[in-house]
């Protein structure tokens, strides 16, 4: 799949490489689309899902009943042929090289591995306008600055309508920053599919891979240990911290709302943003146990000052447990609060 599957054999490469992702409620749309495609259909189809790294994963099952293509779990090195479906295995991320699947083991992305970015930035890279990016239902924005990369290379996108999708972040963070080609309910995708896969491209025409295109593919395939970025003459400030491993965080490109760490985590600001509002959340609920743990131990402290006769102690303790319940309590109100928000808001 080098130059492009050419069904028609006239030597000119064709759309010949699918890429879907999707998190959160997107079973149901991969069933529905898999259901819809023909048994000769002329593309290979790489599905990444969001998984929890210690798991395992019954997708390739799920997807090989669900239709006429046969469904297998993704293997490093497997060779990439038309009319079968590669799926991502826990862990790892699921990238393409030209004529091969590439498991690794590279940095995670927005917490994620496998990541829907590195699998659509793979492509991009390695198939560039023979490329068609999928974007189904999930929560967040993973795979938005993976479809952009598509985008920019000359490949088709498609993104499930938002309104048809259980959980619309997904979707709605890719259309944000992607004018999509076909923005349709899951219904509708294969047929688009059908349309757009094994249409002529023209490969002199495509834009080249940008350079932090191609070094960001090459961190999510190695792990390389980007340092510092530079543009021009200046480096780029580092100004947040990683939620996978507290280090500092550069962004890509200026203004490309794209950070990776020292150690190659990759985040985009969404993402980000969310993960550090996790962070506070947890880091609230520590500091109110430690209040209950002070205003109890400061209570102990009041009885046992009280049964020595030790008034002025008391008085000092029974400041401390006042100070520590009343400071507990605003807390716990303040989380309350801010929990039955998240809850309204999901």
């Amino acid at each position: 799949m080098a130059q492009g599957h050419d069904p028609k054999g006239n030597g000119e490469p064709q759309r010949d490489l699918v890429v879907i992702g999707a998190s959160a409620g997107g079973i149901e749309p991969l069933r529905t689309l898999v259901a819809g495609l023909p048994a000769d259909f002329p593309a290979a189809v790489l599905v990444v899902m969001h998984m929890r790294a210690g798991g395992t994963s019954a997708l390739s099952m799920i997807l090989d009943r669900a239709g006429r293509l046969p469904a297998v779990s993704a293997s490093d090195g497997m060779p990439l042929e038309p009319g079968r479906i590669y799926v991502g295995r826990p862990d790892h991320h699921l990238l393409a090289d030209p004529d091969r699947l590439v498991l690794s083991k590279g940095p995670t992305e927005n917490g994620h591995r496998p990541a829907v970015n590195a699998l659509f930035r793979s492509a991009a890279v390695s198939a560039g306008p023979r490329t068609v990016g999928v974007v189904l239902s999930g929560a967040l924005d993973d795979g938005a600055l993976g479809l952009r990369d598509i985008a920019d290379r000359g490949g088709t996108t498609v993104v499930q309508d938002p309104h048809d999708a259980l959980y619309s972040g997904m979707p709605a963070s890719a259309l944000r920053l992607v004018t999509a080609d076909h923005v349709v309910p899951a219904a509708a995708i294969a047929d688009v599919l059908v349309k757009v896969v094994g249409q002529v491209v023209e490969l002199q025409d495509a834009a080249e891979p940008s350079p932090s295109m191609v070094l960001e593919d090459k961190i999510a395939r190695d792990g390389m240990r980007p340092v510092r970025r530079r543009t021009g003459n200046h480096d780029v400030a580092l100004e947040f911290s990683c939620p996978d491993c507290n280090g500092t965080l550069a962004e890509v490109e200026p203004d490309s709302g794209a950070y990776r760490c020292r150690v190659g985590h990759a985040w985009s600001q969404d993402a980000l943003l969310t993960a550090q509002d996790d962070e506070l959340r947890r880091a609230l609920w520590i500091a109110l146990r430690s209040l209950d743990e002070k205003g109890a131990l400061a209570r102990k402290m009041v009885s046992q000052a009280l049964d020595r006769g030790q008034d002025a102690l008391r008085e000092r303790f029974g400041e401390i447990r006042r100070e520590s319940e009343s400071a507990a309590e605003v807390l716990r109100q303040f989380l309350l609060s801010i929990e039955d928000t998240t809850e309204s808001a999901s």
